[in-house]
């Protein structure tokens, strides 16, 4: 069997095995979604009240040093399954799930979420998974547990992102890089501000990633950069969407009364559909608010123009990275 085999193998499994997962993904059915128009491209807003703890989670170290990790083996529930990826990696089922498959793919051995050793990983991950996206939150970006490193994986489809792609690189897009083996596109929407790798060749791939995060980590000082990373597989090439990020959670976040809105924005959110727990949210959030929420948490102009123009001054006739 195939790892994408195993993978829904064990979710048919525990859907029917494991009660929570199975009457969350009942519940996701009847979800409520609405849509906003952007030019060009459109945001999907979630009512999803299981993700609560996600979204309300606090990442801050004392927290997390005062609770055990529920990613590690011997903490999981009884009933949690998984699959394995290597030797070095554990595909679980998500019981409180945003897609209709909803996986977490867990490091077997508890070390923080760092990206940059594990990207090449990430990669396998989603050529071995075709049909899912596979995304990443840095600690400081919608991971709620920052301690184990991990990624997530849903199903193709369910975000807007996918489908508005060719017209935001129509109507947005900067090409800074091109040739036969990697693309990389500037996006600028309005909302938020991203890169767009794209490459058959894991190696390249994985140059112009370095690449990225470093530059970002020099411009954001901290112990693990502030991104949110989407890719997928197909027509044996990958697309990675990098999302350099200003900011964690929104003011909105912190308010208290009619200005609170419970939205910490990680990968599926700039992915284009954010996820609001709270029912009160989902009824009052308004165009204006998705916009000023993005504009507080993607990374500013001038920190992507210096991203941008970094990216292609380093890039050599043939389109290669040179060292940082």
């Amino acid at each position: 069997m195939t790892i994408l085999e195993k993978t829904d193998a064990l979710l048919e499994d525990q859907v029917s095995s494991w009660p929570l997962l199975g009457n969350n993904l009942e519940k996701l059915d009847g979800a409520l979604l609405k849509s906003f128009a952007f030019d060009g491209f459109s945001i999907h807003v979630q009512f999803n009240p299981k993700r609560i703890g996600s979204s309300a989670a606090r990442v801050d170290k004392a927290s997390i040093r005062q609770r055990k990790c529920f990613l590690c083996k011997e903490n999981r529930p009884s009933e949690q399954n998984g699959v394995a990826f290597g030797r070095d990696y554990e595909i679980l089922c998500n019981p409180y799930p945003i897609f209709r498959k909803h996986f977490t793919i867990v490091k077997t051995e508890h070390t923080p979420q760092v990206i940059e050793p594990e990207f090449g990983r990430f990669l396998d991950l989603s050529r071995e998974l075709p049909g899912l996206v596979i995304f990443y939150n840095a600690p400081s970006c919608g991971a709620s547990a920052p301690d184990h490193m991990h990624f997530q994986a849903g199903n193709r489809g369910f975000m807007p992102l996918e489908e508005d792609l060719g017209s935001l690189t129509r109507l947005y897009g900067k090409t800074l890089a091109a040739d036969a083996g990697l693309t990389v596109t500037g996006i600028s929407d309005g909302l938020r501000r991203f890169l767009i790798l794209e490459s058959g060749q894991k190696g390249r791939l994985e140059e112009a990633f370095t690449h990225a995060i470093r530059f970002i980590r020099n411009i954001r000082p901290g112990e693990e950069p502030m991104v949110n990373i989407l890719a997928w597989y197909n027509r044996e090439a990958w697309q990675v969407m990098l999302f350099p990020r200003d900011r964690h959670r929104p003011w909105q976040y912190f308010e208290e009364g009619d200005k609170n809105i419970l939205l910490s924005p990680a990968s599926v959110d700039m992915g284009g559909t954010l996820i609001t727990p709270l029912e009160k949210d989902f009824l009052k959030i308004t165009r204006e608010d998705i916009t000023d929420i993005f504009s507080q948490i993607s990374f500013s102009e001038n920190h992507f123009d210096r991203l941008s123009h970094h990216l292609v001054t380093k890039l050599n006739a043939h389109g290669s990275f040179e060292g940082s």
